[in-house]
């Protein structure tokens, strides 16, 4: 079996891990591409998890401006000064400021929403599913369910992002958190739009 360098530099890329590592991981999964960066996501978020307990007072207020009419003010935090004065830390703010400015979340995660909405929402969607006719003992369920996707529109860690749909935004921090090897926090975020009170 030949592992070719494109396919250990790609996942080296899309994983943020050393040339050995990555070709290590190609061996093991006997050359499948798609199997190798699944293993190698998950040993990142592993790792990515356990930095995330870690303090995050360094990083960068990041201002976007989108056609005059869009601004976004946020700031990103990481442990170094070093980390924060990085392209790929850059990057990932600038980033997020644009899905910010596309999205206009108005929650940063599910635990950012006011236990009052959140009651509110859930009377309105059980007195919703009990019209519908659903079993009494489902109830539960299905308005938590509904909840979740409701509330996850809004929040934006649960979006997914706008340039790769098929990651969150907060699976788009983790991977960087795992590439760049720091904690990395989404400390506060402002949308204004033109003629748009909130």
């Amino acid at each position: 079996m030949t592992i070719s360098l494109e396919e250990v530099k790609r996942l080296k890329e899309l994983t943020g891990v050393g040339l050995t590592d990555a070709k290590h991981a190609l061996e093991e999964a006997d050359g499948n591409f798609d199997k190798a960066l699944e293993e190698m996501r998950k040993k990142g978020l592993t790792k990515a998890e356990k930095r995330s307990e870690r303090e995050a007072s360094q990083g960068i207020v990041h201002s976007y401006v989108h056609g005059d009419r869009i601004g976004v003010l946020i700031e990103v935090n990481c442990e170094t000064d070093f980390v924060a004065r990085t392209d790929n830390f850059k990057t990932l703010v600038h980033d997020l400021a644009m899905h910010i400015a596309a999205t206009a979340p108005r929650f940063v995660t599910l635990e950012d929403v006011p236990a009052q909405e959140r009651e509110s929402k859930e009377a309105e969607f059980t007195e919703k599913i009990k019209n519908e006719g659903k079993p009494e003992k489902m109830l539960p369920q299905i308005v938590e369910g509904i909840l979740k996707k409701h509330f996850a529109e809004q929040c934006l860690m649960e979006q997914p992002f706008i340039k790769n749909p098929d990651v969150t935004v907060g699976d788009l921090i983790k991977n960087y958190i795992s590439k760049l090897g720091e904690n990395i926090v989404l400390r506060r975020m402002a949308r204004f739009e033109l003629g748009v009170n909130e």
